[in-house]
């Protein structure tokens, strides 16, 4: 693994580019990879996803509208489709083969907005990440959020795949005591896609949000599983009950559980996008749980895109400075060569240019 937090992109994969909510006006337009798309539901329901400038004279598409044949351009009011074809010029019934605009491969599911933003040809659908809690809102109700943030994409998935920082970053919420988390028990392993843990803090205190969550009045058994699916999705499961109900043997109780969803997709080299879903696993029937949740887990976010921003400023004034690892890596290394792999698996896939 690079002892660098930056990484390059990867191209060959699915990220998400939105919520399907964020398209209630039709369109939206946002930067992914430093390409500037378009993405716009036409009449008939269907996501499209096209780059952001007219063939015509290169205006932005996003200064146009949704119209009944699909998306027009606001300039000279030529009209294209969600795979990015003419259909339409004003004024001019032949229309050539070059109007066109780049299109991107988009998949709606599961309230996601996916992209795929290399070759076409290889666009599987079967590789979309799951998240089945978002097919059931009455037993998982949930809340969800975009964040920009002014980091690499990958230093977030660092983030996510070391939760030492927890005891000190989020001390007022989800946080508890610092040395809990250091020493807590850790069982990390590479998966097909990426990596996983799952750490456990048995006889712990209950931190603030938990205690709000659930009412708990004494120690708690706690985890925290998350899996890192390359390239930038982190699926997680934090719960806990309390001391002396078996949580270690069986999880599936009532009690207290966060069903999160992560996913970070790059807009440049050093800013992204920040999409993520809380879901309550507890007083399901109570709608005020929901907005707790969410205003508990909220400001964790918060506090961490500070302390990452601060964090990508200082790599970028000395990007050349080795970085030091500890034994608290092990789950993020993991995820780094995963990332890694699929990387020089993509690179290698591509032709080479000629000499």
């Amino acid at each position: 693994m690079s002892d660098k937090v930056n990484a390059p992109f990867l191209r060959n994969a699915w990220y998400q580019a939105a919520w399907n909510d964020e398209l209630k006006d039709g369109m939206l337009a946002r930067t992914i990879m430093n390409e500037a798309l378009l993405f716009f539901r036409d009449a008939n329901g269907k996501v499209g996803c096209v780059e952001d400038r007219c063939c015509h004279r290169g205006a932005p598409l996003s200064h146009g509208k949704v119209v009944e044949n699909g998306l027009q351009c606001g300039y000279h009011g030529l009209v294209f489709d969600v795979n990015g074809k003419c259909v339409e010029i004003p004024g001019q019934d032949n229309i050539p083969p070059m109007a066109k605009v780049k299109s991107h491969p988009v998949v709606e599911r599961q309230e996601f907005i996916w992209v795929w933003m290399g070759d076409p040809a290889l666009a599987d659908e079967s590789k979309i990440v799951d998240w089945h809690y978002h097919d059931d809102p009455k037993k998982y109700p949930h809340r969800k959020a975009t964040m920009p943030i002014k980091i690499n994409y990958m230093m977030m998935i660092d983030n996510l795949m070391d939760l030492t920082h927890l005891g000190y970053v989020h001390t007022k919420t989800i946080g508890g005591n610092p040395k809990a988390h250091v020493n807590a028990k850790m069982e990390t392993e590479r998966t097909e896609h990426g990596a996983r843990y799952i750490r456990w803090m048995l006889d712990a205190l209950p931190p603030p949000t938990y205690v709000k969550g659930a009412g708990f009045t004494g120690k708690i058994d706690r985890w925290q599983e998350f899996e890192y699916i390359v390239p930038g999705s982190v699926r997680q499961w934090s719960g806990a009950l309390e001391v002396g109900r078996g949580a270690y043997e069986n999880r599936d109780q009532d009690g207290f559980h966060l069903l999160l969803y992560h996913g970070i997709t790059p807009e440049t080299e050093n800013t992204s996008f920040y999409f993520w879903s809380a879901a309550n696993g507890y007083r399901q029937d109570d709608p005020t749980a929901t907005d707790e949740l969410y205003t508990e887990v909220y400001p964790t976010f918060v506090e961490d895109v500070v302390i990452m921003e601060g964090q990508q400023q200082r790599l970028d004034a000395d990007p050349d400075r080795p970085l030091l690892a500890i034994k608290a890596d092990n789950a993020l290394t993991h995820a780094r060569r995963a990332f890694q792999k699929a990387l020089d698996e993509e690179r290698a896939s591509m032709p080479q240019a000629a000499e």
